[in-house]
């Protein structure tokens, strides 16, 4: 989740110095992925690289470099088992950056691209080296030995593979940590801010995704809303259909069963969607159906409409209730599209 790049910004922003802590290789089993990151300030931590001791040693020591007030970047190993006393067993290799307020302006321009949803890779180097390379430039921030345009190279060389995956690699100057830094693949618009809908972005907001929240009232929305979440204020929500990206998830639980029909017959007639989720009982979706099937659209198409919404055998109706196993069902599409690669992606060697 890139949530930590819009959090430090605003960190730095604020005057705040911080430790960027970032699971950067793993060899057997571990609590968290990498490239799971935590960002560690005098006072507060903000995400979580998986808990347990081997988190608690990170801030201890994250917290121990902040006093020294210059910026640095090292890396440290953890056996889990032998060091720590997790269960977990395996080792993990973790990478500290100190961040100064007022002198980076790396989280500056990475922010900038993200937003604009520019692929890049973003590369970070025990040395000091640190570069964000898209397919058209590379932007150097620190060039430890003037070493950036064979880094760059490489970097290219990783960007340039279908769907480069975060780990650890070796270069002229040191070990370097590759990330791939790209705009969620997992497209969410949910249609409707009443309760239900307001419990939904709640959660699914704490997701790698993006979330397009739209309705037609006025004034509905509340005044902040997480980065990943656009508020759509629309005299004509169905029309918003149409700007979703291919293979979104839609979710429709407005004020208006006539509106969410004309939204539902706008999503399924797409074709292209992930999932299309209707909230209400089997008998709102038996007269959807019969509404359907009388205005000549293909069963192939209306069964395709998910209503009831959510995982069978949670039957409460509380809006916390409904969002947690909509939820759960939308994490459960996600990882099944993803399939092997979600796999491949958390399991990285170090190097002997």
């Amino acid at each position: 989740m890139n949530n930590w790049i819009e959090n430090l910004c605003e960190l730095l922003g604020n005057g705040k110095h911080c430790v960027l802590v970032t699971i950067a290789a793993v060899r057997g089993s571990a609590p968290r992925e990498v490239g799971a990151k935590m960002i560690v300030t005098a006072g507060q931590t903000i995400g979580s690289i998986g808990g347990g001791r081997l988190e608690y040693e990170c801030t201890r020591q994250a917290v121990a470099h902040l006093g020294r007030r210059r910026q640095e970047i090292f890396s440290r190993k953890f056996p889990l088992g032998a060091s720590l006393g997790q269960c977990c067993g395996g080792v993990v290799e973790v990478l500290f950056e100190t961040i100064e307020a007022g002198t980076a302006e790396w989280p500056g321009e990475l922010l900038r691209l993200y937003r604009e949803r520019v692929p890049l890779l973003m590369v970070t180097g025990t040395t000091g080296v640190k570069l964000l390379q898209t397919d058209s430039d590379c932007h150097v921030f620190d060039d430890a030995g003037g070493l950036a345009s064979a880094i760059a190279e490489q970097a290219r060389a990783a960007l340039a593979e279908q769907r480069p995956v975060a780990g650890m690699a070796t270069s002229v100057a040191g070990e370097l940590l590759l990330e791939p830094v790209t705009g969620a693949d997992f497209q969410v618009a949910i249609f409707g801010a009443g309760h239900v809908g307001t419990a939904c972005v709640a959660l699914l907001s704490q997701l790698d995704c993006d979330i397009r929240w739209i309705d037609s009232r006025r004034n509905v929305f509340p005044d902040a809303v997480p980065g990943n979440v656009s508020c759509i204020e629309s005299a004509q929500p169905s029309l918003e259909v149409a700007a979703l990206p291919a293979a979104s998830c839609y979710l429709v639980m407005t004020h208006s069963h006539p509106l969410d029909y004309d939204i539902c017959g706008r999503i399924l007639e797409r074709r292209d969607f992930a999932y299309c989720g209707l909230i209400g009982s089997r008998s709102k979706r038996r007269r959807f159906e019969k509404l359907m099937r009388e205005q000549g659209m293909r069963q192939s198409l209306y069964r395709q409409l998910t209503c009831p919404i959510g995982l069978d055998g949670i039957t409460g109706k509380k809006p916390a209730d409904i969002a947690i196993s909509v939820s759960a069902q939308l994490l459960q599409l996600r990882d099944a599209v993803a399939g092997a690669h979600a796999f491949a992606a958390n399991v990285h060697v170090l190097k002997k």
